[in-house]
Parts: C-alpha cells; structure tokens; sequence
C-alpha cells in the first residue's frame, strides 16, 4: 500500500512540474515515460504492459473486462430487439393487422341532456378516433365490425353549478339491449360528480353497445365535454 501510494504521489509530482512548462502533451508524454520506466510492482491482478497501455487501448488493465462487457450488453441489446420485432409480428398476425377503436364525447352544451319520458341512447357525438368506422355517432352505437374481446370505458359527468340543486342522472352501459354496467347520482349535498368504468366483452359480429340514460333523468352543466365513451378490439376470435 506504501508503494503504491509513493509511485501515485511521484506521478502527480512529475505532471505538477510539467504543467507550469509544458502543455498537455508534454504531460502526457512524460506520465508514458515514467510509467514505462517505473521499477516497482503495479497493484493490478492482471499484469500491466504500460509500453502496450499507451499504444493500444486493449492492452491496459481493466480494458478487456470492459470490453468483453461492452460486447455481452451489445449481444443482449439485439436479443431484446430480436424478441420486441417479434413480439410485433405475433400481434400483428393475431389481430389480422386490423385496427378497431373509438373515442368519442358529447358535445358541449349549457343546457341539461334530458329529462325523457323513455330510456334514450347517449349522442356522443365529438369523434377522436373512429377506426374500423365501428361506432355511429348519429346513434350513439357501436357494432362490432368482427368477433372478439373488446374493451369499453365511460365517464359520466354531472355540475348543476348550485350547491343543493339536485344532481340526477343514471346512464346504463348496454349489449345488445342488455345492461352491462351503470353509474348514476341522486343527491343535493354536492353540486358536481362524476363516475367512470371500465368493462371487458365478448361480441360476435354485428352485436351492439351503446350508452343509454334512464327516463326520468339528465346530464347537467355538459359545458366541458367530460362526458365520454371509448372502446377498442384487444383481439378477435372466431365466430361461435
């Protein structure tokens, strides 16, 4: 330890001393010239070729080891490639390279949505995305283009702006004119709420889903649009 503290200690000498007559090559040339000549055992497993170590980067100690792992971080990097490319090929060929997905919202309005004397479907009729042209927005329907397991969300949004004034709504996620799922509020202790849910279906070719609001009840204070429906085909199937 005392001998590797003195040759580190006659290294920085020699470089003080150049550094206030020669510039940096000088330096270097210097630390090449006491490093080659240097007498005592150098503090490295691997023995040191220092002539080697200033010529050829391979050559210095450690150098090998960083670049055998420089290699192995290489060989795995294009693994994972190899497995995302073909990852990307798998999907594509169980979805059949088709694209189904929709996001739509109703428009803003100052004026509540309802109150109707029957269930009527929900106009969410500002389109995001409309891919695969599965969802009507003059219905307010999707139908299922092709068998397969679809994913549906809504958000249900009410602000009657008045603290006490009756937030009244229940909205119905429907298949086929089955309730799947359904969210509604009927209360006066606060003057905004809102809900959301997320379901997974099966449906075959043609089946519709679609949102319906319940006769009696309405959407209130729609001026921000936080009324939403999405859905999109996690994978087709065959038909039954």
């Amino acid at each position: 330890m005392k001998m590797v503290a003195l040759s580190l200690m006659s290294l920085w000498g020699v470089l003080c001393i150049c550094t206030s007559v020669h510039g940096i090559a000088s330096q270097i040339e210097l630390l090449a010239h006491v490093a080659i000549n240097y007498p005592g055992e150098l503090t490295c497993d691997v023995k040191w070729d220092c002539d080697c170590a200033f010529k050829q980067s391979d050559c210095c100690c450690g150098a090998k080891q960083l670049t055998a792992l420089e290699d192995s971080t290489f060989q795995r990097m294009v693994t994972l490639w190899k497995r995302l490319e073909d990852l990307g090929m798998q999907t594509e060929a169980l979805t059949d390279n088709i694209k189904i997905a929709f996001s739509a919202s109703m428009a803003a309005r100052a004026d509540p949505f309802g109150p109707f004397t029957t269930n009527v479907p929900i106009p969410y009729t500002s389109i995001a995305t409309n891919d695969g042209n599965g969802y009507n927005p003059a219905l307010g329907v999707f139908t299922a283009p092709r068998p397969g397991v679809y994913s549906f969300s809504y958000t249900v949004y009410s602000n009657v702006k008045v603290l006490g004034d009756r937030l009244y709504h229940h909205i119905r996620l429907m298949k086929n004119g089955q309730t799947v799922a359904s969210t509604w509020e009927d209360n006066r202790e606060d003057a905004e709420d809102s809900g959301s849910q997320v379901v997974v279906l099966q449906l075959r070719r043609g089946s519709q889903v679609y949102m319906e609001m319940m006769s009696g009840r309405s959407l209130s204070g729609n001026d921000a649009g936080y009324n939403t429906f999405s859905g999109y085909l996690l994978y087709p199937n065959d038909e039954d």
